[in-house]
């Protein structure tokens, strides 16, 4: 079961980040470099400071430079978690190369490691949200409703785990075939963002 076997993984990098709680510090990636669970962990890790870039960048007092040098860090993110994805299905993509595919077999709307991500910060949200419904000095109507909230949360998650371990089953079983597309940001990239290639003239 990949979703149960990384979720774990997910939440100790999270347990991690926050014992200095810095979106500056350094990684240090408990797991052997090159193995599926180096790469999950540094996968939630770049989710987890990611998270705390954009709770800092919300702040109404942030200085416009420290917010726009903030913005490109969280650009710079977003690239690197879409390049961890495609890391990820390559996994997924050599470990089921051998795997026939039956004539009738269909494509799912996301890849495994697309769910797999959506795991990921769903294990930030169950983190962030539990903090929240124990606070102590929160109200009390407060933590009620972030109980509520919590309870959603850990259902999806269940439910998650169902439907990422449904997928990969398929796709053992050549009743589901992966198609793994490149993202093509625009964005960050100076040929195709119109205010990047025009300030070049």
């Amino acid at each position: 079961m990949f979703a149960e076997f990384a979720f774990p993984i997910f939440e100790q990098a999270i347990k991690d980040y926050h014992v200095i709680d810095d979106v500056y510090q350094p990684v240090k990636n408990p797991y052997e470099k090159g193995t599926i669970e180096y790469l999950l962990y540094a996968k939630n890790w770049v989710d987890t400071v990611q998270w705390h870039y954009e709770d800092i960048i919300r702040d109404p007092q942030i200085d416009p430079v420290a917010a726009l040098d903030l913005k490109r860090k969280i650009d710079a993110s977003n690239q690197v978690r879409t390049d961890m994805v495609e890391y990820i299905d390559s996994y997924f993509l050599q470990k089921y190369n051998d795997v026939k595919v039956k004539p009738d077999a269909k494509i799912n709307t996301e890849s495994p490691a697309w769910a797999i991500d959506r795991l990921s910060i769903l294990a930030l949200k169950i983190y962030h949200m539990n903090e929240e419904a124990t606070r102590a000095e929160a109200t009390a109507v407060h933590r009620a409703k972030c109980q509520e909230k919590l309870n959603v949360l850990l259902d999806q998650k269940n439910d998650m785990f169902t439907s990422i371990s449904q997928l990969i089953e398929d796709i053992e079983a050549g009743d589901k075939y992966m198609k793994v597309y490149k993202q093509m940001k625009m964005y960050n990239d100076e040929e195709l963002n119109p205010v990047l290639y025009q300030n070049k003239k």
